[in-house]
């Protein structure tokens, strides 16, 4: 395993943020509402609410059609403050890669203390919001979500430790248990079943992503897998966690928790997953273990990866009403 010395760290990282503060402050707002709405991660806010959504109908028990809104919009604008506050924190990086420059901080669109207030406000009245709609126990897991996303993964994991996104991962995770409670005011084994299914869907998706990102991530000094053990190991990392994974979303069904239209649906899904996973470990490499495929079978594989888990939960949902 090889190690980096991060291009952005210490007082070099001081320097840096001190620079893109005063370039991020304009005298006049340049700031639109869509610079605004890109704080919160939009993308990343949809599998989120979709995970969250997945959780709460197959809740046993009855929750309000008003209340299921109320409470599905809390996840929603947690995960977009937890977003908000990571570009914060994440602008002297964001600054130096490629494909997070154009991002409103460091393209100077909005300041950092504004995106800081923003993320804070959004975080704080989304968690105050959960616990008077439906149950404090509900709000306390949004809180949590909120707090590992921000202070676990984006400040202390993310530019530390390979295994960032692994350990990270729970933070992603944590939607089908919010969306479970918001109902029972409790929890059970099914989501946390749902929970282990994202976390270790996690790290295959995301490698992928850094496989054909890994330069940025390289420039920028963040130790991702394949910046710090190399694309092979990388890839084979991903065929490991996938024979993980596949497995694990079959347990619904083998605990007599969902029904043949999941445990279908999952199985078929699973083999769409691992042929991915397998093509991506056998692509055609250098010595160094680099793509000569310009990274196709990476970048189809990380789409895969987010149309199988919008699928997966989707039969969550469709087995439960059919059951």
């Amino acid at each position: 395993m090889k190690s980096i010395a991060p291009a952005v760290a210490g007082a070099d990282r001081g320097d840096i943020v001190s620079s893109l503060s005063s370039l991020s402050a304009p005298t006049d707002d340049i700031s639109t509402a869509r610079d605004w709405l890109m704080m919160l991660k939009p993308r990343v806010m949809t599998l989120v609410v979709y995970s969250g959504l997945a959780g709460l109908l197959v809740a046993p028990g009855h929750i309000h059609p008003v209340l299921a809104v109320a409470a599905i919009l809390c996840i929603a604008v947690g995960a977009g403050a937890a977003g908000a506050i990571n570009m914060w924190y994440d602008r002297d990086i964001d600054a130096v890669m490629r494909r997070t420059q154009k991002r409103p901080i460091p393209a100077g669109r909005i300041a950092p203390d504004e995106a800081l207030a923003y993320g804070v406000f959004l975080a704080v009245g989304s968690v105050m919001v959960m616990g008077l709609a439906t149950n404090w126990f509900a709000a306390a897991l949004l809180a949590g979500s909120i707090a590992f996303y921000v202070v676990v993964y984006t400040m202390w994991l993310k530019r530390r430790t390979a295994q960032n996104i692994v350990i990270g991962g729970a933070a992603g995770a944590f939607p089908p248990l919010i969306g479970w409670a918001a109902v029972t005011g409790g929890l059970d084994v099914m989501p946390w079943l749902l929970f282990g299914i994202i976390f270790l869907w996690t790290p295959p998706h995301f490698w992928a992503l850094s496989l054909f990102a890994h330069a940025d991530y390289e420039k920028a000094g963040v130790p991702m897998l394949p910046v710090v053990a190399g694309a092979k190991e990388t890839r084979r990392q991903v065929v490991i966690y996938t024979l993980a994974m596949v497995p694990a979303t079959l347990l619904p069904y083998v605990l007599g928790l969902s029904g043949v239209v999941y445990a279908v649906s999952a199985g078929v899904l699973g083999l769409g997953f691992f042929w991915h996973a397998w093509r991506l470990y056998t692509d055609r490499q250098d010595e160094a273990g680099v793509s000569l495929t310009k990274d196709a079978p990476a970048k189809a594989t990380f789409k895969y990866s987010i149309y199988y888990l919008f699928a997966l939960f989707g039969a969550v949902v469709v087995d439960w009403v059919v059951m």
